[in-house]
């Protein structure tokens, strides 16, 4: 198993707790210079462990991110290449995580942040395409430029769609990409549909054709992946929600901040049919793993599973 913390560390670790490798990512890329911590999550596929670094100095003249494979066997670098994008201010900081997606020749690794949203080939680091436009005022984000458009939302890829969350005021951008190469414009085939409204920091969820989102207010939405029609928008539990939602047999969970979890169903219409509440300030996102369900709150960790 490996493991990344915000220091820096990263480790490889057996299933007996025996250390494989490790070493500190800032010895060997540079020190993070973000404003809230790294907390990119890599990604695992095949023999490469991947990982996206996206940070600068806010104050500074020049940034450039790192997009990175390592054999996961021994922690050695397999390629690094920079990413460049011309972000500004604190919109060079992202604490979204790659992604994998999959077409019928190829798989990219997806990164996000710096204003942009970029895919790479997985075997030597190659750029294939990228979409930019994502800070105002452009074709596709068309509020006022914004300096402090950080990306935390990491995108979803399900179904041969990337859907791409931004951040505060901005859009969210489904792109179908198969086969494409290059600057993606808003006049692209590959630009399927832009939506005016972004959950900002919980992830998106994409199921049979929907996908579902959660804002910072506990308001929900669902968007009908194909044409881009929102199929509603309402409120759940009125509190901070931070963590992303979970499906689990066909129910919706999300997460506000206080302890409160809503239980809604998935489909083209809204119906919430339970309320929990844990009582506990939890801000992770549940986790699902051979029937049961994981909740980390400040306090503890629960297990939860049906009898």
């Amino acid at each position: 198993m490996w493991v990344f913390f915000g220091t820096g560390l990263l480790a490889c670790y057996d299933f007996e707790g025996n250390e494989v490798w490790k070493f500190d990512v800032q010895d060997r890329y540079g020190k993070f210079s973000i404003q809230f911590g790294m907390t990119s999550t890599p990604i695992l596929h095949s023999d490469g462990l991947y990982l996206q670094l996206i940070h600068g100095d806010m104050n500074g003249d020049y940034v450039v991110g790192k997009v990175i494979r390592l054999n996961k066997a021994n922690g050695e670098e397999v390629w690094s290449r920079d990413r460049q994008t011309g972000a500004i201010a604190e919109n060079r900081h992202s604490y979204a995580s790659p992604i994998l997606f999959h077409e019928a020749e190829r798989t990219l690794l997806v990164t996000h942040g710096a204003d942009h949203t970029i895919a790479y080939n997985l075997e030597d680091g190659r750029e294939v395409w990228r979409l930019g436009g994502l800070n105002g005022t452009t074709e596709i984000n068309k509020t006022p430029f914004d300096r402090t458009l950080r990306f935390v939302a990491t995108p979803v890829a399900n179904e041969g769609v990337v859907v791409i969350p931004t951040a505060k005021g901005g859009p969210i951008v489904a792109l179908k990409p198969e086969g494409v190469t290059g600057e993606i414009a808003s006049s692209s085939d590959a630009l399927l549909w832009v939506h005016e409204k972004t959950p900002d920091v919980p992830c998106p969820l994409v199921l049979d054709g929907i996908a579902y989102f959660c804002r910072k207010d506990g308001r929900v939405f669902a968007i009908d992946v194909a044409t881009g029609e929102e199929l509603y928008y309402e409120r759940t539990h009125n509190h901070q929600h931070r963590a992303s939602p979970v499906c689990i047999d066909g129910k919706l969970y999300t997460t506000a901040r206080d302890g409160h979890i809503t239980v809604y169903n998935t489909g083209r219409s809204f119906e919430v049919i339970a309320e929990n509440d844990l009582g506990e300030t939890i801000t992770a996102s549940p986790a699902v793993a051979n029937g049961t369900l994981y909740l980390r709150t400040f306090q503890n960790l629960y297990a939860i599973r049906p009898e």
